[in-house]
């Protein structure tokens, strides 16, 4: 049991150090990227939230928990298909809308599942 807490802590101060240190980046602006020409007034276009969950392209479904799921939905918010409120790492209704609405735009089969050419399109669209 010891061993399953530290595990579960190394993991979180891990994660917290990626996400400190890209939060960094991204205020350094350092981490860009192509994005939604509707950006905020004063805003730039091109700065992208650093989507440090996963890397990979397993195949992530409706009803799945866990950083596979936040990384898809973080990719999507990224590019306006999802709001920022509805990354929580549950692959809900909302999330599954979402990736059907980017599948259909970048002409992929609109079956609201992340497999392999969804990753594809998400991490370079």
């Amino acid at each position: 049991m010891e061993f399953v807490k530290t595990n579960a802590l190394s993991r979180t101060v891990k994660r917290t150090a990626v996400l400190t240190a890209t939060a960094g980046l991204l205020t350094a602006g350092l981490l860009t990227g192509p994005a939604s020409a509707d950006a905020p007034a004063g805003g730039r276009a091109d700065t992208l939230a650093a989507c440090a969950y996963y890397n990979g392209n397993a195949l992530t479904v409706y009803g799945q928990r866990g950083d596979r799921v936040s990384q898809a939905q973080c990719l999507l918010a990224n590019r306006r298909y999802l709001p920022w409120g509805d990354v929580t790492g549950y692959f809900g209704p909302k999330t599954r809308a979402a990736v059907k609405k980017f599948q259909s735009r970048h002409h992929l089969t609109a079956d609201g599942k992340v497999g392999k050419k969804t990753w594809y399109a998400l991490y370079h669209a």
